[in-house]
């Protein structure tokens, strides 16, 4: 561990405070919506209200299956398989246990050696209780496109556990094709409401378990099926990903790919293994980076070797704004190291994580963002870039989606000003930008 320490925290590249400064937007009435803040009547074509955050494209790269239920399909799932245990039986005095258990860690004061993100991830086995058979893993995929759709959501790589899933009989395999039926499905109901979506499924290996390469070798048999890469997942204390080497040699041999959690729970050990051990493409999380980014009273920033080199590589950073602060990595949305992460230009991406458990959507997490830091549709926009461009879909793929359906998406919403007058009003109103706060 020590060399693991000496690596990661060793320092590097000092920066000014005007290199750490946000970048300017482009046009008088853009750099107004920089200067904006929420509770202002100032509306230009850059501000991000919630309405047009709604229907902004979005991506969504770290979004787990088991804590993405709708809270009614958790009773009804419970009533048909017989499961007994959940604390709620009404759906929303479920959804609001959910949260509050789930913002317990949260609540706690000072660090509890990752015990946070453990009482956090207790929530999950009431809802992998009643995700054990297959027309239960299809409906909760198929709905979780449609909802992620309805949200404005046009791309989106949902993870899960496939060994989580075998309680009722089900082999590792048709645990997938339910679920990559399932997210078809949805995709094709989502459609028909007038919502585009495309979904890939990610297929996690638990952390504590000792199946990594059997599931890795699962991802790798459906890659040109619907499952689109690999993670492993679970509490970090005691579990490091070098444990998993195994999978991750594996899939780089057969050039796939892979994420990693890491830097949630614990610091920057986990995030140098999962780098340069393993060979992670991406970082779970990874919010803990910011221990080796030190921040002086004159504004000078310096980053240390590990930060330098996940900016240099261009590192894509899997950042849960809510689930950070219910698990104690974050204190608050302003003080959340994203802010900081965003200015330096890291390769920052903005997730839904558990939307269940978080009580959140995409376009909540884009509205707190925008409350705490006064984001506009221009950062939003190159947050969901950065998110397309991190997808583990061919190149080619990622371009149509970045230049015909994302940028595309994100300029007619700031042109809506030149019609606004046949609309009789601008549709825009001042005050908090979070959807449905």
């Amino acid at each position: 561990m020590q060399s693991e320490n000496r690596h990661a925290g060793e320092t590097g590249t000092p920066h000014t405070a005007a290199e750490t400064a946000p970048r300017a937007g482009a046009g008088a009435a853009v750099r107004a919506a920089d200067a904006a803040r929420p509770g202002t009547a100032l509306v230009t074509p850059a501000t991000a209200t919630a309405e047009r955050i709604v229907r902004a494209p979005k991506v969504l790269l770290h979004d787990h299956l088991d804590g993405g239920l709708r809270p009614s399909t958790v009773i009804e799932l419970a009533d048909a398989v017989g499961y007994r245990d959940l604390p709620e039986t009404e759906p929303g005095k479920l959804a609001e246990w959910f949260r509050e258990a789930a913002d317990s860690p949260a609540k706690a004061q000072g660090d509890d050696g990752g015990k946070g993100l453990e009482r956090y991830l207790e929530t999950f086995a009431h809802t992998c209780a009643v995700m054990q058979t297959r027309d239960a893993l299809f409906r909760v995929a198929a709905e979780c496109a449609e909802d992620l759709a309805a949200d404005g959501v046009v791309y989106a790589e949902i993870r899960y556990a496939p060994e989580q899933h075998l309680e009722a009989g089900l082999s590792l395999e048709e645990v997938v094709e339910a679920v990559n039926e399932g997210f078809r499905e949805g995709e094709r109901r989502a459609l028909a409401a007038g919502n585009r979506i495309r979904v890939g499924a990610l297929l996690t290996a638990m952390r504590h378990a000792a199946r990594s390469l059997e599931i890795a070798e699962l991802a790798n048999r459906y890659r040109d099926l619907g499952v689109v890469g690999f993670d492993i997942a679970g509490a970090e204390a005691g579990f490091p990903p070098t444990r998993h080497l195994d999978a991750f040699e594996y899939l780089k041999r057969e050039n796939n790919h892979f994420t990693i959690h890491a830097g949630e729970a614990f610091g920057l050990p986990s995030i140098w293994q999962a780098l340069q051990w393993c060979g992670a493409d991406r970082l779970g999380h990874g919010v803990r980076l910011i221990d080796d980014i030190h921040v002086a009273e004159d504004g000078t920033v310096k980053l240390g070797r590990l930060a330098s080199y996940v900016r240099d590589k261009r590192v894509p950073l899997e950042l849960c704004p809510t689930s950070n602060l219910q698990t104690g990595a974050a204190p608050s949305y302003e003080r959340h190291p994203i802010g900081l992460l965003r200015a330096l230009h890291f390769r920052v991406t903005v997730n839904t994580d558990n939307r269940l458990m978080s009580a959140t959507t995409m376009s909540r997490e884009f509205g707190h963002l925008v409350d705490a830091f006064g984001y506009t549709l221009d950062d939003l926009e190159w947050i969901t870039v950065n998110s397309m461009k991190s997808a583990f879909i061919p190149f080619d793929e990622r371009l149509a989606m970045i230049n015909d359906v994302i940028k595309p998406g994100y300029a007619e919403l700031k042109a809506e000003w030149l019609f606004q007058h046949a609309a009789g009003s601008s549709g825009v109103a001042s005050g908090s930008a979070t959807p449905g706060a």
